[in-house]
């Protein structure tokens, strides 16, 4: 099978942290090598900043869009790179700030 697109809900849950951070690299570089879509279901904000080129907040039930967030990068590719550049905690903030509203 060769799915173009690919839904991942919650897919480092059950790992360590550490394990975590590699697996999320590993995930990362397929999906970008293979030029697939993924949808990455998340509670992690700094998971969800590190892996997305966008973030669609949702709201409570029922679930709707709430904003689009789109996140870019200078120089940071990977996801571990991604967590120690300077633009991730913006992105952070901004996306705290936005769970926070009621």
């Amino acid at each position: 099978m060769e799915p173009e697109l690919l839904l991942l809900d919650e897919p480092f849950s059950a790992l360590d942290y550490q394990t975590r951070l590699s697996v999320c690299d590993d995930i990362s570089l397929m999906i970008k090598s293979t030029h697939k879509t993924a949808i990455l279901i998340t509670h992690d904000l700094s998971e969800a900043i590190s892996m997305a080129d966008r973030i669609i907040v949702l709201s409570a039930r029922p679930g709707s869009m709430r904003k689009i967030l789109p996140i870019t990068f200078e120089n940071a590719q990977t996801p571990l790179n991604r967590r120690n550049a300077p633009e991730f905690p913006s992105y952070f903030n901004q996306l705290w700030k936005e769970l926070k509203k009621s």
